[in-house]
């Protein structure tokens, strides 16, 4: 017996029909021969069709090709978009690898000695008059006496700073373009899905050119970081997060797609006991928009306030009973940020130390990273700001006229650890 008592799923053989013969005796007679298709025909030739519809949508919406498309006329597969994930893999690998140099940062304590220098990666992008542009990592070029590029084809030569940014870790780099012959082509970060394949290439414990590959964890994801490396968090980078293996000497180098096209800029990864596969890149959308100010300016242009500030809830250091004693603060205004030194359009709209900001055009401060987001985001050199803060425990307003964030020289000039800088 089957396992389901009818006709159709079991594989007894059918019934037979008890009729009644023209004579009026009971015969037993087979079921007459039927001249259409059986139940079961028909079953499988649906199954079929659907098999084939199946794969046809499936290919349609994931846009791979089919096995008949990939087949060459010898019957193999071919390299290129039709062929398989490992072969697309040494194409893109082939078409970036040439535009990826290994840097070298020898400071005052390295010298020239190669095996001291820090090391890093970069990506060729840009050729223009004589000169190869190179996009890096702020971190990997930090102070650097000189800097030394060196091509996959092993060529080495000086490299100078055009423009460097610490808020978005980005900086460009030209060198002499004799004998380079590859930029790399440029993606769009926006239309990365996850689970799409990725390979990030570049120089990692100082082993040029070294391949990994992995797929896009998460398109877009927002890190804490701090700027001045003290432990608070005074921004949010966005970036791509992925699986691909990226290493000490990594950063500054590409993230690219299976079509050989730059994606990401790798910057960072999350080191630590139990925690494997969390690596992260700048996404190419943003690193461009960073490289054009760069490449005009020699850095980019942003609004600058003029405070160096603290938070008044931060969790690393908090404040003694004598210093909240100080700021006269009412009971209800917890949150905002404390200004400690005021410079440039600060200092000349009148905040100084302990003056406690807690709106900006009326919109809620929190903290310094909420005042520097809100100030690159929604405000332009020239235009007015409002400033809402405290002073001895009275609510005040003030204008503030925004400027051009001084450079880093200037800054240094007015004083170490200015805001934005």
């Amino acid at each position: 017996m089957g396992l389901f008592d009818d006709d159709f799923y079991s594989t007894k053989v059918s019934r037979r029909q008890l009729r009644r013969s023209p004579d009026g005796n009971q015969r037993w007679q087979g079921n007459k021969r039927r001249t259409g298709w059986s139940t079961l025909q028909i079953s499988l030739v649906s199954s079929i069709l659907s098999a084939v519809v199946a794969v046809l949508l499936f290919n349609l919406i994931t846009g791979l090709p089919s096995a008949s498309n990939q087949a060459g006329a010898n019957g193999s597969s071919s390299a290129g978009m039709g062929g398989d994930s490992f072969d697309r893999i040494s194409t893109a690998a082939a078409k970036v690898a040439p535009a990826v140099v290994s840097i070298l940062n020898h400071s005052e304590l390295s010298g020239e000695d190669p095996e001291q220098a820090a090391l890093g990666s970069g990506v060729i992008y840009k050729k223009d008059k004589g000169k190869a542009y190179i996009i890096t990592n702020t971190h990997v070029i930090a102070g650097a006496d000189n800097l030394e590029v060196v091509t996959s084809y092993g060529d080495s030569r000086k490299a100078k700073v055009v423009g460097q940014d610490s808020i978005n870790d980005i900086a460009v780099l030209e060198v002499d373009d004799r004998g380079i012959n590859t930029v790399i082509d440029l993606g769009d970060s926006k239309k990365l899905r996850p689970g799409e394949t990725v390979i990030a290439v570049g120089n990692p414990l100082g082993l040029g050119g070294t391949l990994t590959s992995g797929i896009v964890s998460y398109t877009s994801r927002l890190i804490p970081i701090s700027l001045s490396q003290d432990g608070v968090y005074d921004w949010e980078q966005e970036v791509i997060q992925t699986d691909a293996a990226i290493n000490e000497g990594n950063s500054g180098g590409a993230l690219a797609d299976l079509n050989g096209r730059l994606i990401g800029i790798n910057t960072m990864k999350i080191a630590d006991t139990g925690v494997e596969g969390l690596g992260f890149a700048i996404p190419v959308n943003e690193v461009m928009k960073t490289v054009d100010d760069l490449m005009l300016y020699g850095k980019v242009v942003r609004p600058y306030l003029g405070v160096y500030s603290f938070d008044l809830n931060n969790p690393y250091a908090a404040m003694s009973d004598e210093q909240q004693k100080d700021l006269n603060l009412p009971s209800h205004v917890t949150e905002g940020v404390i200004v400690l030194e005021a410079h440039g359009p600060a200092k000349d709209a009148g905040l100084k130390l302990n003056d406690v900001i807690t709106q900006l055009d009326k919109q809620p401060i929190e903290s310094t990273l909420e005042l520097r987001r809100y100030l690159y985001e929604n405000k332009k050199i020239g235009e007015d700001l409002e400033v809402t803060f405290y002073r001895n425990g009275k609510p005040q307003n003030v204008t503030v006229k925004l400027s051009d964030k001084p450079s880093e020289a200037e800054l240094d000039v007015e004083s170490e650890g200015a805001e934005g800088k």
